[in-house]
C-alpha cells in the first residue's frame, strides 16, 4: 500500500511555511493524542502518521530531500529499513519539547506523564557503489562495530527520579510559579542506573560487538544520499531503544559512462572510413552490451538517444536514457599514399562541407540533451 503524501497528512500545501507546518502538526497531534482518544487504534495511527510527516517536513534538509525524491529518499529498500515508519511512541513524544514547549501540552499528560526512553547514538558508514549497482539496486552486507547491552550488566531504578526519567523544577517568575520537567541528570532520562557492570563494558554497561548488517539499496540512488537502517546503531543502557545506522551513498566513477541525473552519456569514437561507409558498433550500458548501427555519412557530434538505457528514477517515474555522442577520429599521421588520396579529395564536391537543415548546431544538440 502506497504511503500517503506527508503534505496531505498534515493538511498543508507544498508552499507552506515552517510555521504553518508546525501549527498544522500541533493541531493534528492534539486532535489524535492517545490521552484524548484512549483505546482508539485509528486515532493512534493518525497520531503516528502526523508525527512521521512532521519529522520530515519540520526539518529543512529532510524536507528538501522529500520534495525532490519523495518517500524513497528515506527508504533503505524493500525491507523497510529506511524512512521513519519505525518511529515508536517514545520517539514521537520526544518531539514535544520543541513543539509544545515542555513536557506536555493542551492539558494532556503527553510526554510529561510518560517515561522517556533513551535512544542509543547513531552510527554512520559510507557505502561505495558501482554505476551498475546504482542502476539495478543491490543488497550490501557490511560489518559494523556497535555497542550492545551486556547480559551480565544489571540495572536498578534511578534513585534521583524514581524511575520516571525526569525531574521537576519549580521556579518563581513575574508570571508566578512555573513548573518544568527536564531529563534526569543522574540516569540521562533512562529511569535506570547501573547496579552491576559486566566485565569489559563501558561506563554505561555496554560492550562493543561486530555485526553483519544487510542493507537493501534501491535502484536510482544518488551520490551523497543517506539511507537509514533502523535499530542498527548503538544500544542504549537499561530499557532504552537502539540508535540507527545511517548509510551515506558514494557513487564510483565509471570508465566509459558518465551520469547526469537519470541519463547516461557515452563517447563513441569512430574512424573517418567508418563514418563514410557506416558501421555497426557494440557499446556498453549498465544492463549489458548493445549493438547500434551507424548510417553511412554520419557526422561527428551526432547524438544518438537510446531510450530507457539510463538510470531508474528513485521516485519510480520510469528510467533515463543513454546518449551516445559520435566523435569522428581524425588521423594525425598519414603515409604518402594516404596523403595523396586526401589531397585529391580536398576539392571533390563530396568532401566539401554541405550541412542540411536537419544537421543541428551544437547549441541545438545541447538543448536536445536536456529535453
Amino acid at each position: 500500500m502506497a504511503k500517503q503524501d506527508y503534505y496531505e497528512v498534515l493538511g498543508v500545501s507544498k508552499g507552506a511555511t515552517a510555521q504553518e507546518i508546525k501549527k498544522a502538526y500541533r493541531k493534528k497531534a492534539i486532535k489524535y493524542h492517545p490521552d484524548k482518544n484512549p483505546g482508539d487504534k485509528e486515532a493512534e495511527e493518525n497520531f503516528k502518521a502526523a508525527a512521521e510527516a512532521y519529522e520530515v517536513l519540520g526539518n529543512e534538509d529532510k524536507k528538501a530531500k522529500y520534495d525532490r525524491f519523495g518517500h524513497a529518499a528515506f527508504e533503505g529498500g524493500a525491507g523497510g529499513q529506511g524512512g521513519f515508519g519505525g518511529m515508536n511512541m517514545d520517539d514521537i513524544f520526544s518531539q514535544f519539547g520543541d513543539i509544545f514547549g515542555g513536557g506536555g501540552f493542551g492539558g494532556f499528560g503527553g510526554g510529561g506523564s510518560r517515561q522517556r526512553r533513551v535512544k542509543g547514538s547513531n552510527l554512520r558508514i559510507r557505502v561505495s557503489l558501482t554505476l551498475e549497482e546504482v542502476a539495478n539496486g543491490v543488497e550490501k552486507k557490511v560489518k559494523v562495530k556497535r555497542k550492545v547491552q551486556d547480559s551480565a550488566t544489571t540495572y536498578k531504578t534511578c534513585t534521583t527520579c524514581n524511575g520516571s526519567g525526569q525531574v521537576t523544577r519549580v521556579t518563581n517568575t513575574i508570571l508566578g510559579r512555573m513548573q518544568t520537567a527536564a531529563p534526569c541528570n543522574t540516569c540521562g532520562g533512562a529511569g535506570q542506573q547501573i547496579d552491576k557492570k559486566g566485565v569489559g563494558t563501558d561506563a554505561h554497561g555496554l560492550k562493543i560487538e561486530e555485526e553483519t548488517v544487510s542493507i537493501k539499496i534501491p535502484a536510482g540512488v544518488v551520490d551523497g544520499m543517506q539511507l537509514k537502517v533502523s535499530g542498527k546503531g548503538n544500544d542504549a543502557p537499561g530499557n532504552g531503544v537502539p540508535g540507527d545506522l545511517l548509510v551515506a551513498i558514494q557513487e564510483q566513477d565509471h570508465p566509459s559512462l558518465k551520469r547526469e541525473g537519470d541519463n547516461l552519456h557515452y563517447d563513441l569514437y569512430i574512424s573517418i572510413s567508418d563514418a563514410i561507409l557506416g558501421i555497426s558498433k557494440e557499446i556498453e550500458t549498465v544492463t549489458g552490451k548493445v549493438r547500434i548501427k551507424l548510417d553511412a555519412g554520419i557526422q561527428s557530434g551526432k547524438i544518438l538517444r537510446l531510450r530507457g538505457k539510463g538510470i531508474p528514477s528513485i521516485n519510480g517515474y520510469g528510467r533515463g536514457d543513454l546518449l551516445v555522442h559520435v566523435n569522428v577520429w581524425t588521423p594525425q599521421e598519414l603515409n604518402k599514399e594516404q596523403k595523396e588520396f586526401f589531397k585529391k579529395m580536398q576539392a571533390h564536391e563530396n568532401f566539401v562541407p554541405n550541412p542540411k537543415e536537419n544537421d543541428k548546431s551544437f547549441f541545438d544538440k545541447v538543448k536536445d540533451m536536456f529535453s
